[in-house]
């Protein structure tokens, strides 16, 4: 998915501009990295708000257009209120298409209804991680990774290094030597207490 969002140049700075910016309606931000300098910007704060409910949003390459100027960029930071849906301030980062980069990208979970620790042994899948780092080119950034549970039994564990990676990608735990869980087959007391209480009134027949 191709993200663009637009901002303006900010000039004012210090908290009571960014006060009083915000009691406009826009949000302060600032665009770092590369060999610029820092850059602040401001956004308008509706658009901001409604793009951030987007998964990919969060795990894209984004295209920024700061008065015109089009550059691609990731975001890495939001601040929040505390109580209200408002939207404090937004880092974010240059890329360069020719250097790696890390991000955390969300996992999907696909084919759990017919994993058979659920489908034949009545378990509940546990996940175990819902993001993982990866680190790649730009143009490799995957919106998330997929992860098949079709072959999933019960008591058995899917781990980072069964997951199938696209090109070009890498998972960063992986590359250390950590082979991090991502899934399991939990069987719930209540289906192991039936079971249980089969397997006694059998034994009493016999």
């Amino acid at each position: 998915m191709k993200i663009e969002i637009s901002a303006g140049k900010r000039t004012l700075q210090g908290k009571g501009a960014s006060r009083r910016l915000r009691g406009s309606g826009k949000v302060p931000a600032v665009i770092y990295g590369g060999d610029q300098e820092a850059q602040s910007i401001e956004m308008d704060h509706n658009d901001l708000y409604h793009k951030l409910k987007l998964e990919a949003f969060h795990a894209s390459v984004l295209t920024l257009d700061v008065a015109g100027k089009k550059e691609p960029v990731l975001l890495r930071d939001i601040q929040m209120h505390p109580y209200k849906q408002q939207v404090l301030h937004v880092d974010f980062q240059r890329v360069d298409k020719n250097k790696k980069i890390h991000m955390k990208v969300p996992l999907h979970f696909i084919n759990a209804e017919v994993a058979p620790g659920v489908k034949t042994s009545g378990g509940i899948v546990s996940h175990i991680l819902t993001e993982v780092d990866i680190s790649c080119l730009p143009d490799d950034l995957p919106e998330f990774i997929s992860v098949d549970l079709a072959e999933l039994t019960a008591g058995h564990t899917l781990h980072l290094s069964d997951l199938v990676m696209p090109k070009g990608v890498e998972t960063v735990a992986l590359s250390k030597g950590e082979n991090l869980p991502v899934a399991t087959i939990v069987i719930p007391r209540s289906v192991l207490s039936e079971e249980a209480g089969a397997e006694g009134s059998g034994a009493e027949k016999k």
